[in-house]
């Protein structure tokens, strides 16, 4: 199981370690005053009051020692860049994710050792062009992905007198019905040959089609037993 550390308090910290599994992952969050770690503790998770600024306040929480991973969510960037030299100093194979609020300093982070940088604006921008140009997939990777479930690629057969013989592919609305996506249908009558959803013109489904279908395991279920009613 992997150690994490989580400094600084802000939402996007609450957000992570609200995120992250609790069989997989060990984590502590290091809180700046006793309101932090008042405010963290009530959520259920450990907390550690220290000085970030003192190398062996550091090493008393574990880096050097079992902790794998430290993420550097302070306000100000002058503050991530000093704690990520500071644990780089002491563990060389420590993992260092910083964010950072002004892009400039995300060359000073790497520079001073952070194997990942986190920018919000960037983040918030790719996801506002996904939720508009692709709102489909983007909502199945939220309910699937960052919703903690399993994802799978499924292969599901129409059987002759299916429900979804005639049907277009646009009328399916997978992610609507099923929670699921549809990425495309490999078709009987010319050669197996695979029709991707997306970028391609609608088509009609026919008994002996196989749809390629991604999403949750549950979900796939209850589709491929819609599917085989006839």
């Amino acid at each position: 199981m992997k150690r994490i550390a989580v400094f600084g308090y802000s939402i996007m910290s609450l957000e992570v370690m609200s995120r992250l599994n609790e069989d997989e992952y060990s984590l502590v969050f290091i809180g700046k005053d006793e309101s932090e770690a008042d405010l963290v503790a009530e959520k259920g998770f450990e907390v550690k009051i220290i000085d970030f600024r003192n190398d062996d306040e550091l090493k008393s929480i574990g880096i050097g020692a079992d902790v794998d991973i430290i993420f550097c969510f302070y306000p100000t960037d002058s503050d991530n860049v000093f704690l990520t030299i500071s644990a780089r100093a002491i563990d060389k194979s420590l993992t260092i994710v910083a964010i950072v609020d002004d892009p400039e300093s995300a060359e000073k982070l790497l520079a001073a050792g952070a194997n990942k940088i986190i920018d919000p604006y960037e983040i918030c921008g790719r996801k506002t062009y996904d939720m508009l140009a692709k709102p489909d997939i983007t909502n199945i990777l939220d309910a699937t992905v960052f919703g903690r479930h399993d994802l799978h690629i499924a292969q599901i057969e129409i059987g002759k007198g299916s429900c979804l013989e005639n049907t277009g592919t646009s009328e399916l609305r997978l992610n609507e019905k099923h929670n699921l996506i549809l990425i495309g249908v490999v078709d009987s009558d010319s050669g197996e040959a695979l029709h991707f959803a997306i970028g391609e013109k609608e088509y009609t489904l026919n008994a002996g089609d196989v749809l390629i279908v991604l999403g949750p395991s549950r979900e796939i279920r209850s589709f491929k037993e819609e599917v085989e009613a006839v």
